[in-house]
C-alpha cells in the first residue's frame, strides 16, 4: 500500500511500528508545522520549540511514548506531549524569552505584494501580537494558541492541557480580556 496524504495518521503508525520509515516522515511532515508553532508561540525560542517537536516525534517512533487511538487523535496527543516537554523545560528557568521575528509563508507572501509602509505596519502590529502573547501567563497562551490559532475544540484543548471544559473556558475568557487590554494599551500608547 503506497502513502497518500490522505492515508489516516494509524495506518501510518501502524507502518512506522513496523520499521517504514515513509510512513515516519508522512507523520513527521504531516504534523510537524504545526506544532512548532504552537511550541514557538509557546515559549518564544525556535530552538527549544524544535527540540520539543524533535524530542516528540523521536518519543513516537522510539515507542517512549505510547500514543492510544481510543483516548483521542495523534495531533492532540502530540500537542499535549509538546505542551508537557514545554512546562518541563521552562521549570527550572521561569523567565520569559522575546519571541524571534518570525512570518509564517502566507504572510510572507501577502507582505511581498504590498506597499513598504504597509509590510512595516503589519509587521509591526504582529510583532505587538507576539509580544503581547509571550506576556499572558503560561495557562492562557496554550488556551489562546490552541484555540485561535490551530482552531482546537475546548474538548481538544481540556483533553490537550488535562483540565475540564470549564477551565478551558475561564482561561480563553481570560486570556483573550489580557491580551485585548494588552494591544489596547499598546495602540494608546502609539498615539
Amino acid at each position: 500500500m503506497t502513502i497518500t496524504p490522505t492515508t489516516p495518521d494509524d495506518e501510518l503508525l501502524r507502518r512506522m511500528r513496523t520499521g517504514d520509515a515513509q510512513a515516519f516522515a508522512a507523520l513527521y511532515r504531516r504534523h510537524q508545522g504545526p506544532l512548532y508553532r504552537y511550541a514557538l508561540l509557546r515559549c518564544g525560542s525556535p530552538d527549544t520549540a524544535a527540540d520539543t517537536v524533535q524530542e516528540a516525534f523521536m518519543g513516537l517512533l522510539s515507542g517512549r511514548l505510547a500514543f492510544d487511538p481510543l483516548r483521542g487523535t495523534l495531533p492532540n496527543f502530540l500537542f499535549g506531549v509538546v505542551r508537557l516537554l514545554i512546562l518541563k523545560h521552562e521549570a527550572p528557568r521561569r523567565r520569559e524569552s522575546p519571541l524571534p521575528d518570525t512570518e509564517d509563508d502566507d504572510t510572507e507572501a501577502a507582505s511581498e505584494e504590498a506597499c513598504p509602509l504597509t509590510r512595516v505596519l503589519a509587521d509591526e502590529a504582529a510583532e505587538e501580537v507576539r509580544r503581547a502573547l509571550a506576556r499572558l501567563a503560561p495557562h492562557y497562551r496554550d488556551a489562546v494558541i490552541l484555540y485561535e490559532m490551530h482552531g482546537l475544540s475546548y474538548l481538544e484543548i481540556a483533553a490537550i492541557c488535562a483540565v475540564d471544559i470549564g477551565t478551558v473556558r475561564s482561561r480563553l475568557a481570560r486570556g483573550r480580556a489580557a491580551l485585548a487590554k494588552a494591544l489596547r494599551a499598546h495602540a494608546l500608547d502609539a498615539h
